[in-house]
């Protein structure tokens, strides 16, 4: 099973209308409940982590398939749809939503009655899926929207999704819980219809021993850092790219102090803690790999970590080629789980049929 994947998404503005939004809650619910019902809550978190599985998800209920709203509004009405008593949630959202996931997390856990040490576990989640595809991972796109799916036992998933301004597009993160280290080779399968040229990948396992020299040059304190940053300027050193004819990493004179002077006095036993600490952001992250390069020859990953090609059912109802070996579990799931549901047989008919545009023939 993946444990996370990415799908690129044009920009859209607007809203969904509110005729088609209450409709999503209600089918949405109805789908989840069931598939809880037949194979537990831990399943419905397994399909949510599936790229393939979300977009077929988000289709069927309504909704656009290459829109950035495929994931804000599906979120938005999932969250809506599920309660406490059905055992799973959602919490996060858009914008300044998201930031109050730590609150909700807290909420949940008091209603599910899960111990503080599996709170503090969602939150670290919470927070490190979103510093890895924000910092870690520096792909060109921001993150504005985080939710993150609990059930009573304290499983989880994460699907996130950031944004290119000046490409306008969105791109999709997702997560599942079961992840050993946030930060070396989190992902199992990424999924998108393009691959960026120049992408930092800090938890590729290429960036290893740039992650350890990042780690010793943090540790051993911000004058230092300093003194080489000075030094780089005066003497024009040349760098790795310099010979390679052409720009791969630039420094980034903007750092912020504050977030190194707290890794000095923490100093952390591994990166995954350094990346942890408050005020480490993609300047930090990248300011330590430059220096970490340049004077230890520890290049870090620059290949952007797709493995899969996004590929679903287009809105003119012609379908692209899909994966028939990935695909057909979460169909059958899927449509398994729509014959179920508790809603009239017409609309039944009608996901059904939606459904077969994803299946090639």
């Amino acid at each position: 099973m993946r444990r996370e994947g990415i799908a690129e998404l044009p920009l859209h503005t607007g809203h969904a209308p509110r005729w088609l939004f209450e409709r999503m809650v209600k089918l949405s619910g109805e789908i989840i409940k069931i598939i809880s019902l037949e194979y537990g809550t831990e399943e419905v978190l397994k399909r949510f982590s599936d790229p393939y599985w979300f977009q077929a998800f988000s289709c069927v209920i309504g909704f656009d398939w290459h829109s950035s709203g495929t994931t804000t509004v599906t979120m938005g009405a999932v969250k809506s749809a599920l309660k406490p008593e059905d055992g799973i949630v959602v919490v996060g959202g858009k914008g300044t939503v998201s930031k109050n996931t730590p609150k909700e997390i807290e909420k949940v856990g008091e209603i599910f009655s899960l111990s503080d040490y599996k709170i503090d576990k969602l939150k670290y989640a919470s927070k490190m899926a979103a510093k890895v595809d924000n910092a870690v991972l520096q792909d060109g796109y921001s993150l504005y929207h985080h939710t993150m799916i609990i059930d009573e036992k304290g499983n989880w998933a994460v699907i996130q999704q950031g944004i290119n301004e000046k490409a306008k597009y969105a791109r999709r993160y997702h997560w599942l819980c079961g992840i050993k280290n946030f930060v070396n080779e989190p992902r199992s399968g990424i999924i998108s219809d393009s691959v960026e040229k120049r992408v930092l990948d800090m938890s590729a396992f290429e960036s290893e021993e740039a992650r350890k020299a990042s780690l010793d040059i943090a540790k051993e304190g911000p004058q230092k850092i300093k003194n080489i940053i000075v030094e780089l300027k005066n003497v024009n050193q040349r760098t790795l790219d310099h010979f390679a004819g052409t720009k791969v990493l630039y420094m980034p004179w903007r750092i912020n102090w504050n977030a190194l002077f707290k890794i000095y006095e923490f100093q952390p036993e591994n990166y995954e803690q350094l990346v942890g600490i408050q005020g480490v952001g993609p300047g930090t992250v990248r300011a330590l790999a430059y220096i970490s390069e340049i004077i230890y020859g520890a290049e870090p990953s620059w290949k952007d970590p797709v493995k899969y090609s996004f590929a679903v059912g287009g809105k003119d109802g012609v379908p692209k080629p899909v994966d028939r070996e990935v695909y057909d579990k979460s169909i059958e799931i899927l449509q398994l789980s729509i014959e179920e549901a508790q809603i009239g047989e017409k609309e039944k008919l009608r996901m059904l049929k939606k459904l077969r545009r994803f299946v090639p023939p």
